[in-house]
């Protein structure tokens, strides 16, 4: 339990992020939340800290709500912001923007990384059982068709029920996906070197190792971060383990797939793949993606877009009265978990 004690005045708020995420993750009736133990100094975000305006705001800071595009943090911003306490990012990885002198000034460094999980959890889950029932496939049928389609007679593993589904990383989107999957009857189950198979049993989930993982299980979606270690982790082998009709679904990072033999196998027309991400972000024009009819592409649209980035504001304000009421963070970021985090 945390012995802070509440702040004896208002705390001092200001935004730093590009000007066209403000707009849309900050909007006016988000920051009308900003009250009473809370300050607003400026409804406009920083976007340099090196203008006049931003050193001035930045003198009298006590919390720092960051967002997508937000320069990096680094100690000579610090000295620019000697109020600063809190840096508290309305996104995800924070690794892009706040450099090592915020911990090493004993600043708290928060993350909404997940309530940016819940969209992308949510596209996953939508794609899962669709995947098993084999909407996409029998609707291209139906387009090609023009006429009556026997679904039963085209995919007779059709449907849900009792389709096993691997997860692979118990991240904080892997978790919600899990969570998300329990209200139906599908067998679940995690590869996360990190996790033990009793804390696999808390979450509803059979550990399992990586390979049975792929070989075994209808749809296979991926959710481990991207990190050095991890590139390319989905390789050549794990593919080839996949069995025939499996539908693989990436909402991860690119780099973490051998892409190029993901798409070699697609080819043999046997496996489907849902892909929400690729390298590079927008793949070449030729690229055999675009055209393989196995392959859903999506750009990158399970994240939160349009009404659900208003709940990452939403994660980062409420992370601001925690403070002012002298609260521990509820998403606290610490240094020594880098290494192994997005």
């Amino acid at each position: 339990m945390s012995t802070a004690k509440p702040a004896a005045r208002p705390l001092n708020v200001a935004l730093a992020m590009a000007a066209d995420v403000g707009r849309k993750v900050f909007p006016p009736q988000r920051l009308a939340t900003v009250t009473g133990p809370l300050h607003l100094l400026s409804p406009e975000p920083i976007t340099d800290f090196s203008a006049p305006e931003a050193k001035r705001l930045l003198a009298e800071t006590d919390v720092l709500l960051t967002g997508w595009g937000c320069p990096m943090i680094d100690g000579a911003v610090l000295d620019a912001a000697p109020r600063l306490r809190y840096v508290l990012h309305a996104g995800g990885s924070v690794k892009h923007h706040v450099g090592p002198e915020c911990w090493d000034r004993g600043i708290q460094v928060s993350t909404a990384a997940d309530a940016n999980a819940i969209p992308v959890a949510e596209y996953t889950m939508a794609m899962i059982l669709l995947a098993n029932k084999r909407v996409l496939q029998i609707a291209r049928e139906l387009r090609g068709a023009r006429a009556a389609v026997d679904p039963e007679g085209l995919f007779p593993d059709m449907g849900n029920y009792g389709k096993r589904v691997g997860i692979i990383g118990a991240s904080k989107i892997g978790r919600h996906v899990i969570r998300l999957l329990a209200a139906y009857e599908l067998e679940v189950v995690l590869a996360d070197p990190f996790v033990t198979p009793e804390q696999a049993a808390a979450l509803g989930v059979e550990l399992v190792a990586l390979e049975e993982l792929v070989s075994t299980s209808d749809v296979v979606s991926l959710h481990a971060p991207s990190l050095p270690a991890t590139r390319h982790m989905f390789d050549a082998g794990l593919i080839a383990r996949l069995r025939s009709g499996t539908t693989f679904i990436n909402t991860s990072r690119g780099e973490l797939v051998d892409q190029e033999a993901l798409l070699r196998r697609l080819e043999q027309g046997d496996i489907y793949a849902v892909l929400d991400v690729t390298t590079p972000w927008v793949l070449p024009a030729d690229s055999g993606f675009y055209t393989n009819p196995n392959v859903l592409l999506t750009p990158h649209l399970a994240g939160s877009l349009g009404t659900e980035l208003e709940r990452l504001a939403a994660s980062a304000i409420d992370e601001a009265y925690r403070a002012a009421r002298g609260e521990a963070l509820r998403f606290e970021v610490k240094a020594e978990e880098l290494a192994f985090t997005a």
